[in-house]
């Protein structure tokens, strides 16, 4: 494997293949620096250049410099803390394929690699290529790190009456087709960018990549799971998100219009585009839920109150 800085040219030997990793990180920088060590460490990649860029939004705890002394093989684009996934990501493809690359990584800085799963990814895309005449996305599946249960990778949809009632793709030792994706580890030959395009930085923070497989597909783009796990990756915590039924109403709907929840433009964009003339009423479900279930719950716990009106004084 050979590992070069971005700035020179994506130009390879005969028989070389270009790789540029795409990450952005803040505020992480131990999990940053070891995301890229597992990255460098990968094994398999003798016929591979290999390059990242790395966008920083806005750390204060010296991840870019930290990056900078360890990896000279990435590119680092400083940002002002405003970009958060979707974004920052945004900025990461453009900035690669300014460059120009035959494959882009996406990869969070949450994910640490198995030493075989690029080298992987990259031999199950060179085979699908011979046989099918469409463009594929190859999409890998994380793990959690203390119990092996599956987390994050691709996904099919069920049925199109429910377009976002999801099932995970558990990974096997095949490939197989999936309908969308989670944007942990993603292999996308400079084919499908070509044709699907950047990440749509109209998202604040999360549903992009969600949106970018189903755009993928909506435009003759093939997305197949890759054999076997890549890597591994905890799930998100729902303990203090809008999610966490345990938090006071208003602190839910807080928490779900900010950028990290629900925010009303992002599900705005998303609804309008994947679910057609129905779209307003799945943009409004999850908000007209919320409030619902919260105003339950606040009847409910004062009904208890004053039924038992000692009892709901002793567990304060």
């Amino acid at each position: 494997m050979n590992i070069t800085p971005l700035q020179s040219s994506a130009a390879e030997l005969p028989g070389q293949v270009s790789v540029c990793a795409l990450i952005t990180c803040f505020n992480r920088r131990d999990k940053t620096v070891a995301c890229l060590r597992a990255l460098g460490a990968s094994e398999g990649l003798d016929s591979v250049v290999l390059r990242a860029v790395l966008v920083d939004d806005g750390s204060s705890d010296g991840t870019a410099q930290a990056v900078r002394e360890e990896f000279p093989w990435v590119e680092i684009v400083v940002s002002d803390g405003s970009l958060y996934w979707c974004r920052g990501m945004h900025l990461a493809f453009a900035t690669a394929m300014a460059t120009g690359f035959d494959h882009y990584l996406w990869l969070n800085d949450d994910t640490m690699l198995k030493p075989d799963a690029l080298s992987g990814m990259l031999r199950c895309e060179a085979e699908l290529r011979e046989r099918i005449a469409a463009p594929v996305i190859i999409v890998g599946s994380t793990a959690d790190p203390l119990t092996g249960a599956p987390t994050y990778g691709g996904e099919r949809r069920p049925s199109r009456l429910r377009p976002f009632s999801v099932r995970a793709v558990a990974p096997t030792e095949v490939a197989q087709r999936c309908d969308t994706l989670t944007g942990n580890v993603v292999l996308v030959p400079a084919l499908a960018a070509r044709r699907v395009g950047n990440l749509d930085s109209a998202f604040e923070h999360a549903m992009a990549d969600t949106d970018y497989g189903l755009r993928a597909v909506r435009r003759g783009v093939q997305l197949w799971v890759a054999p076997r796990v890549q890597g591994t990756c905890a799930h998100n915590p729902v303990a203090g998100t809008y999610v966490d039924d345990s938090l006071s109403p208003s602190k839910r709907w807080q928490l779900m219009l900010d950028r990290k929840g629900l925010p009303w433009r992002s599900w705005l964009t998303f609804t309008r585009r994947h679910t057609g003339v129905m779209w307003p009423l799945y943009f409004a479900w999850p908000y007209a839920k919320l409030l619902i279930g919260s105003h339950l719950t606040t009847r409910l716990r004062r009904t208890r109150q004053a039924a038992d009106p000692s009892g709901a004084r002793s567990k304060k």
